[in-house]
């Protein structure tokens, strides 16, 4: 049975009735036939339900385990060669180093030489990634200490978790740059809908770090697995805004990463939302 509505409607799902969605009944049948589903097939049928929540998305995973379908990153018996399957998301080809510098979409010599960097990255094991993402884990707990107990603390006591908080801070940017070529595959599949490549892979990286920020891995998901339904939320949802507001001018778009990245700092030094004064403080704006 093919995963396409033919409602093409947004809907808005609720925690009381997304089991009763057509979208999640359509993959649940499927699934039940062929034991599996991949993450692209499951990305895409929730694509439309903007207003997902990322607790009703965990609970839609946890029915189709309850259901014993896995969720696989690429379609059973795929005759793919090894290094295709090795850098394969769901239906999604991690691209290697050279098909990044290659790449045909129109884009600037800044563009591609970050497109090369990113391609010598090496992408992570699964045990990579539980190890990076247990660092993070242990850096929130860090954290949390310390803004409940930080005043009756002694200065070792204090110093050993900022020692773990800026270690869950590396931890997080390693996660966020080994998966940087996943979003470039995942952005390349909307080029031509009206916003730039550049621009699809700034939509993707805010997606990605959504992804790291709210990963668990005590959940039993690979770390893939969340970030492409991330990412793909990210981009489908910037092309929506943007044919309904002003296009924002290629070279804001570094300026836009500068204030995400102060953003997410602040917030891991402060424990909370930073204002706009503060990021603007540390922006040097």
């Amino acid at each position: 049975m093919s995963l396409e509505s033919a409602d093409k409607r947004e809907v808005t799902m609720t925690t009381q009735d997304w089991r009763d969605n057509a979208d999640v009944q359509r993959l649940l049948e499927q699934g039940k036939q062929t034991g599996a589903l991949t993450i692209d097939q499951v990305s895409e049928a929730l694509s439309r339900h903007e207003d997902l929540s990322t607790e009703q998305f965990e609970d839609i995973l946890q029915a189709f385990h309850d259901e014993g379908i896995q969720i696989i990153d690429q379609p059973r018996g795929a005759d793919l060669p090894d290094r295709v399957v090795d850098g394969a998301v769901g239906d999604t080809v991690v691209p290697t180093e050279d098909e990044l510098a290659e790449a045909e979409s129109p884009m600037d010599d800044s563009v591609r030489m970050w497109l090369r960097e990113i391609g010598r990255i090496p992408l992570l094991t699964f045990d990579e990634e539980i190890r990076l993402a247990k660092r993070i884990a242990a850096g929130e707990r860090a954290r949390q200490i310390l803004k409940e107990k930080g005043e009756s603390l002694s200065p070792e006591e204090k110093a050993k978790y900022q020692r773990i908080i800026e270690s869950a801070q590396r931890a997080k940017d390693l996660l966020i740059r080994a998966n940087l070529r996943l979003v470039v595959a995942i952005a390349k599949k909307y080029s031509g809908r009206g916003m730039a490549f550049p621009d699809l892979i700034q939509e993707g990286n805010i997606g990605l770090i959504r992804a790291v920020e709210k990963f668990d891995y005590r959940k039993g998901y690979k770390f893939s697995t969340y970030a492409t339904w991330w990412i793909r939320q990210a981009i489908t949802r910037a092309i929506a805004d943007h044919s309904r507001t002003i296009r924002i001018p290629v070279h804001m778009v570094e300026t836009i990463n500068r204030l995400v990245k102060a953003s997410s700092q602040l917030q891991q030094e402060l424990g909370r939302e930073p204002s706009m004064d503060e990021i603007a403080r540390e922006m040097g704006i």
